[in-house]
């Protein structure tokens, strides 16, 4: 296995499942929130401030003159003191992802990994989707929607708000769109094959971009 995995994922649909799936499969590591303690560990900023800052949309008008001026790789953004915080918090991110990949296979889930991994050709990236019903069957036993509920939150207006976030976060930063399948090297319907399925898959796919790249 020397593939990277990059995984976006409609809420409910199971793309952090999948996504640990298979790297227990293929004994690689694994980041979603994982990643968040990396970041900390890395660029100083405290674990709390990351996860709050976590996947959220930014409006500020600086972000394109950072991003212009930004060298990946070469800790450039340390310069820009004046950005917010939740671009400083991204660039730490960007590039501690970047660094992750350059120790080998592994998976990303979400924070536009695919976006920080572009210039690699050996990263998949992956979309994960699912029935409006499937997602609701998951969602329903999420703890932070438990939460929720309990202040009379419909299910459906819960799981559309942390897609529409997502879907910000990604559109802002990212040069494709989110969810949208000229944006990724596959997109997947969970609710298609169910969750083993849709990793025995991607094991599959996994198996052929390599004999292809080999």
């Amino acid at each position: 296995m020397k593939t990277i995995i990059t995984i976006g994922r409609q809420y409910g649909s199971g793309g952090r499942e999948i996504g640990q799936k298979l790297a227990d499969h293929y004994g690689i590591k694994f980041y979603d929130k994982e990643l968040l303690a990396v970041v900390a560990k890395e660029s100083g900023f405290c674990k709390e401030i990351i996860q709050r800052e976590d996947e959220r949309p930014t409006s500020s008008f600086l972000y394109n003159l950072v991003m212009d001026s930004y060298t990946f790789g070469h800790g450039a953004a340390a310069a820009f003191t004046d950005i917010p915080l939740s671009q400083k918090v991204f660039l730490a991110q960007f590039e501690t992802i970047k660094s992750l990949a350059e120790k080998g296979p592994c998976v990303f889930i979400g924070r536009c990994a695919d976006e920080a991994l572009a210039d690699r050709d050996d990263v998949l990236n992956i979309f994960i989707h699912a029935s409006e019903e499937f997602r609701i069957n998951r969602v329903r036993n999420y703890p932070e929607y438990n939460e929720e509920a309990q202040k009379g939150k419909k299910i459906t207006d819960f799981m559309a708000r942390i897609d529409r976030q997502r879907q910000s976060y990604y559109n802002y930063y990212a040069s494709g769109k989110w969810d949208q399948s000229a944006t990724y090297d596959m997109t997947i319907d969970s609710s298609l094959l169910g969750i083993d399925g849709t990793v025995r898959l991607l094991i599959k796919l996994i198996e052929v971009f390599e004999e292809e790249h080999s």
